[in-house]
């Protein structure tokens, strides 16, 4: 007999997105559910539309994608496999990135283009308002202002209702919130990658959603260490452990784990459930 699924992402606790809309705190990156190099189709595209079918059925109410992941792949596999959305469904995706081949990146912020990939994103998500739009990158060749003046005006046509950044210093959001309100940032951030930990209480003070991506980076820690000693102690994955960490270590974050696997899916949401004591909290502090 199949033993019954009893964790779900609402363990994880919520919150409250533009101080409105409140969404788990442990949502899911559809980054990988494309090919290799985050290019193309994925190779089981059975097991990929299985696994978005999974995380609405786990509680997951956050999906986080982007235009370019495929490009496009993610967004059309989305709307193919969950259309028409629950009602508590947060679809949030990003512009800013041209892409020519696998694992091949262009920043390109230009208004034109945010115009352009703003429309197409509603196009094939099958949406009136995009929930949370993400300005992908800042781009070098492009003053913010105009970017986000864009972004600002598609939000007025009622085509975006909140904004976010990714990939950004505390001056940059400073600067941003000059053209248009801001309400989430997406960075890189985990066990062993603490670099933005001043644009994390950054957040915490002004109650903006982090989005850490990448937020099982934590291979380099796992080998004989606290890391793998409270893994083993609470019969969990290191990266489960990591995961904990995260939803523990601010309110305001709102890891993003992504995978292409239905078990690894189910893994991931899992560790939502993980309580953490302060002395073990204390420990992956330190690592």
């Amino acid at each position: 007999m199949k033993k019954s699924i009893t964790y779900n992402a609402s363990s994880a606790g919520t919150f409250l997105l533009g101080e409105e809309v409140p969404i788990h705190r442990l949502g899911f990156g559809a980054m990988r559910i494309t090919g290799p190099g985050i290019w193309g189709p994925p190779k089981n595209p059975k097991e990929a539309k299985e696994v978005l079918r999974k995380t609405i059925e786990l509680g997951v109410n956050f999906i986080d994608t982007a235009d370019s992941y495929g490009p496009e792949v993610s967004e059309n596999l989305i709307a193919e496999t969950l259309y028409p959305y629950p009602p508590n469904l947060l679809i949030a995706t990003k512009g800013g990135y041209k892409r020519s081949g696998p694992d091949i990146w262009t920043v390109d912020a230009r208004p034109e283009h945010l115009k352009h990939c703003v429309d197409m994103s509603l196009k094939r998500l099958r949406l009136d308002r995009i929930e949370l739009y993400q300005l992908h990158r800042i781009d070098p060749k492009v003053p913010v202002e105009e970017s986000l003046g864009v972004l600002k005006e598609m939000q007025q046509q009622g085509k975006i209702r909140y904004i976010g950044l990714s990939e950004v210093s505390v001056p940059q959001i400073e600067r941003a919130k000059k053209t248009v309100e801001i309400v989430s940032v997406q960075n890189l951030y985990n066990l062993s990658n603490r670099q933005s930990e001043s644009v994390l209480q950054y957040c915490e003070k002004n109650n903006l959603a982090f989005i850490p991506w990448f937020p099982l980076g934590s291979g380099e820690l796992v080998q004989g260490n606290a890391l793998e000693k409270i893994a083993k102690e609470k019969k969990a994955t290191p990266a489960q452990i990591a995961l904990a960490w995260l939803l523990k270590r601010s309110s305001v974050m709102v890891p993003i784990p992504g995978t292409s696997s239905v078990a690894h899916l189910e893994e991931n949401v899992a560790a939502a459930s993980i309580e953490l004591t302060k002395q073990e909290l204390s420990l992956l502090d330190s690592l």
